[in-house]
């Protein structure tokens, strides 16, 4: 279904979430016109909440930078189709000591 269609740019996490990731873009594609980024990247995301808990951002888009800190394991770029997908689960910020 994927093969030679998607492009990993640059990864941490697991395979099997990579697939998911894959999967679920497509799938995203599938429903939404691929114009409609916002609506693909609330897709992908509302799934990787379901499955991997709360947390998950995701980014979708021909052309944005970015700039963020991922928790370990969590981090995708990947190009589908005419798009690029970041998708990723944000670190926690380091607490602050109570003065």
């Amino acid at each position: 279904m994927l093969e030679g269609k998607a492009f990993v740019e640059d990864t941490d996490m697991p395979v099997k979430m990579q697939m998911q990731a894959m999967a679920a873009a497509s799938q995203a594609l599938d429903l939404y016109d691929v114009f409609d980024c916002r609506s693909i990247a609330a897709h992908i995301k509302k799934e990787f909440d379901m499955r991997y808990g709360g947390g998950w951002q995701c980014v979708v888009g021909s052309n944005f930078g970015c700039f963020f800190t991922h928790s370990k394991g969590s981090f995708i770029y990947f190009t589908l189709e005419s798009l690029s997908f970041l998708i990723f689960k944000g670190a926690s910020s380091p607490s602050s000591p109570e003065g």
